[in-house]
């Protein structure tokens, strides 16, 4: 089944988001390459693809997982969780409706 993961981020964490988001993104690849992975992507804090110094608000992720409970596991295991990147995370059930 597919889940929603959302990271929200503390004020502030462009630095902390930058110095890990190299394990960050390579945890991703490993799903994509199971292809597992549906989208994944930062919540910009001004409207912008790059908002420079304003950094960013969040995370949003979509996989498959073979439960909730493997969803959270993986969410929870987040080098920016660790990093003290993410405020919040929140793991939701997700069924794509489309494309």
């Amino acid at each position: 089944m597919l889940f929603m993961i959302i990271g929200e981020d503390v004020d502030n964490s462009l630095e902390k988001r930058m110095s890990v988001r190299p394990a960050h993104v390579e945890r991703l690849k490993q799903l994509q390459d199971q292809g597992r992975l549906v989208l994944a992507g930062p919540n910009p804090a001004i409207e912008s693809d790059d908002p420079g110094e304003a950094g960013f608000s969040g995370s949003l992720i979509v996989a498959e997982f073979t439960s909730l409970k493997a969803a959270r596991e993986w969410a929870d295991a987040d080098p920016y969780i660790e990093a003290g990147v993410y405020a919040r995370v929140t793991v939701k059930p997700f069924k794509q409706v489309l494309p």
